[in-house]
């Protein structure tokens, strides 16, 4: 009752602005914001009844504790958004994609530029938003590599040589870290020893790439991230994605984890032909 008041309240402080243009901007932002908080609590509520559900509760008894019918129990699941949708965000997303500086070319300067496989990962995990009813906005990390990571519903495709700053959360990941010697870029299994080398380091069509949930620098949360030893491997990750979300949220949910998936792909034009993951999923422990 307390917080239908301060609606209340709200709704009528905005009813009495006589700015007709002030009046309709302040309506519009609190109704967007209660749009974003409305889909966020139909998503909880229903991973909360499917987790009861799996528990062994039926559904009538689940109906009589939030006082609706049995019918109206499996509506809701069905109507409302699927309990993965939070391990993107819980509102719009900010998808944050590494640019490089190209060599100047016969017919123009040097210049920044983001891969043509990052913004297919861009085009790929801004759909999966879309599915999940969350929109996706876009942003480059421009050299040196600086970014903001403290905020909320954030995603960054950026390898570790475009960004120190990235680099330096990588070093706190004591299972997976990405390495480099007189060979190149690789990933490293910390747990079992393993390094996995880039199969397009030697003319195949298939790419290896990090997946993980990194702490904010703040220590106030987390961001997705992920990137591959090439710029395909992180097209591959939201190809995984896409295809394994619903079971990576239930293994994971928001907490932090790392793991490695492997791509292999065709070009002209670029498609993603398999994705798997090649690594257990390393927990770490904290939620967003």
């Amino acid at each position: 009752m307390e917080l239908t008041q301060r609606f209340a309240d709200l709704a009528k402080e905005i009813a009495e602005i006589s700015d007709p243009l002030e009046r309709s901007k302040r309506a519009h932002k609190v109704v967007t914001d209660l749009q974003e908080v409305t889909t966020e609590l139909l998503r909880a509520r229903r991973e909360g009844v499917e987790e009861l559900i799996a528990l062994g509760m039926k559904q009538t008894e689940i109906g009589r504790h939030l006082d609706i019918s049995r019918q109206m129990v499996g509506k809701l699941i069905k109507a409302s958004p699927p309990p993965e949708r939070a391990f993107l965000g819980t509102s719009k997303i900010t998808i944050a994609v590494g640019e490089k500086r190209e060599a100047a070319k016969d017919h123009g300067p040097a210049g920044p530029a983001v891969a043509t496989e990052d913004l297919a990962a861009f085009d790929i995990l801004s759909g999966l938003a879309r599915e999940l009813k969350l929109e996706a906005s876009y942003e480059t990390v421009a050299s040196p590599g600086l970014i903001d990571l403290n905020r909320d519903n954030l995603v960054v495709i950026c390898g570790p040589r475009l960004s120190p700053m990235i680099g330096q959360i990588l070093a706190s990941d004591q299972h997976i870290k990405f390495d480099r010697d007189e060979s190149g870029w690789y990933l490293q299994d910390q747990v079992t020893g393993i390094a996995y080398r880039s199969p397009m380091d030697t003319g195949e069509r298939a790419d290896y790439a990090y997946l993980g949930r990194l702490p904010r620098p703040d220590g106030r949360g987390t961001f997705v991230y992920l990137a591959g030893i090439h710029a395909v491997g992180a097209t591959g990750v939201t190809h995984w994605l896409a295809h394994n979300l619903s079971d990576l949220y239930r293994e994971v949910g928001r907490r932090r984890f790392s793991t490695l998936i492997r791509c292999t792909y065709t070009t002209d034009p670029l498609q993603i032909t398999s994705s798997e993951r090649v690594t257990p999923l390393y927990r770490r422990g904290a939620a967003a």
